[in-house]
């Protein structure tokens, strides 16, 4: 398994820091893989074997361990000595009253403690009042296509790039999808996924009856990758397929789906106003491979995917990502980098006027002199009027954040 980089050198001089680690990120994303890849470099700085305890509570061996005194008591009896600790806990959700205990260990012992789970909501509520200030927070992604890339490489593959990113686009990106060739098992894989995360993260969690329905409402967002969706938009549409909800009652469900991490929301953020609106949201797949579950009118839109990709790689990258809103438009993507904006357009290829006039046209109303870039699939340079324009696949295997 290639090493996750990008991620590890985000939290690798935290390593010994009291601030607790915290890594979210869907379901089968790596996380695992990358606690294992910080153990391993923990070994290798002199850390004593044990002085390393990790957990996996996906794991039947720690179920019982779930129990919040069982977890406290299990590993206060390894802590031996006056020396640090290195506490690691996968998927660390699965734990009942888990704050209380983690928040103990943070505040008792001599630790260093890193927690990963597959739910939104990990930092929310008790959690997040006892560690305002107290935690780095990292959201992995599947491979992006530069990993995907290093992943042909480690298995002595031949790599051609171009038809390598058309798979990246049909197949998505989880990091055990490519341990085969075969569609029928590839779909097997992806669609055990999306059950896993439903059952597990969505149904079992909020305790949601109406499965039909939720499977509908996901159905209804992949559709609409990249559009604006609202409860209103998707009451209208299942009423239209003779299914009566509330908005309310959808409002729920969407919630329940992007706190499951299979789709991530982005706000609106107004670039005149300077602010985050708190409606006219656009979601996004976290993993397109997804959609081969899904028919839908997407998977004929490659515009849509490109979004799609374009918007995970900004995640991956540590981005706040925003759609951006104009007086005459919007912006694909506004990111924020420290303070700093910079504005991205996507579109397929630049294939008329018409198009070139939208695309570098809706930088028209934006009055500032923060980057602006055009990202299609054209190899020809059509950067103008100090707008850039770059190949998707560029930007995606570059080297340096743009």
């Amino acid at each position: 398994m290639i090493k996750r980089e990008m991620y590890l050198k985000k939290i690798r001089d935290s390593y010994d820091s009291e601030l607790i680690k915290v890594i979210i990120g869907v379901r089968r994303s790596g996380k695992s893989v990358l606690m294992k890849q910080i153990i391993e470099e923990l070994k290798q700085k002199g850390i004593k074997a044990d002085h390393i305890i990790y957990m996996n509570f996906e794991d039947y061996d720690y179920i019982d361990f779930t129990e919040p005194k069982k977890f406290n008591m299990y590993v206060k009896e390894k802590i031996k000595d006056e020396e640090k600790y290195y506490l690691l806990f996968d998927e660390i959700q699965n734990v009942n009253e888990f704050e209380k205990v983690i928040n103990s260990f943070r505040a008792t012992l001599n630790v260093s403690i890193f927690i990963t789970g597959s739910n939104s909501k990990l930092l929310s509520g008790e959690l997040a009042t006892h560690l305002a200030g107290r935690y780095i927070s990292i959201k992995m992604m599947p491979f992006t296509f530069k990993e995907y890339l290093e992943l042909k490489k480690e298995k002595k593959e031949e790599i051609n790039i171009d038809k390598s990113f058309l798979e990246y686009i049909e197949w998505g990106c989880m990091p055990q999808i490519f341990n085969t060739d075969s569609a029928d098992e590839r779909k097997l894989y992806l669609k055990d996924l999306y059950n896993s995360a439903i059952l597990k993260d969505i149904i079992e969690r909020n305790k949601v009856k109406d499965i039909n329905l939720l499977n509908r409402v996901i159905q209804f967002i992949m559709e609409n990758i990249g559009g604006i969706i609202s409860s209103n938009s998707i009451t209208s549409y299942l009423k239209n397929e003779k299914i009566q909800t509330t908005p309310d009652t959808i409002l729920n469900y969407v919630e329940y789906i992007t706190n499951s991490l299979i789709v991530n929301k982005v706000n609106r953020y107004d670039i005149r106003g300077k602010n985050v609106m708190a409606t006219l949201e656009k979601y996004y797949l976290t993993d397109l491979g997804l959609l081969q579950l899904k028919k839908s009118p997407i998977e004929k839109k490659i515009g849509g995917r490109l979004e799609n990709i374009v918007y995970n790689e900004l995640i991956a990258r540590g981005y706040d990502v925003y759609i951006g809103k104009t007086d005459k438009g919007e912006i694909d993507f506004v990111i924020d980098d420290f303070g700093e904006r910079k504005y991205i357009q996507v579109t397929d290829y630049l294939s008329s006027d018409e198009v070139m006039q939208r695309e570098f046209g809706a930088y028209k109303f934006v009055d500032d002199n923060y980057p602006k870039y055009v990202l299609s699939m054209d190899k020809i340079n059509y950067s103008q009027n100090g707008i850039i324009h770059m190949n998707i696949i560029d930007f995606l295997l570059e080297e340096v954040n743009i």
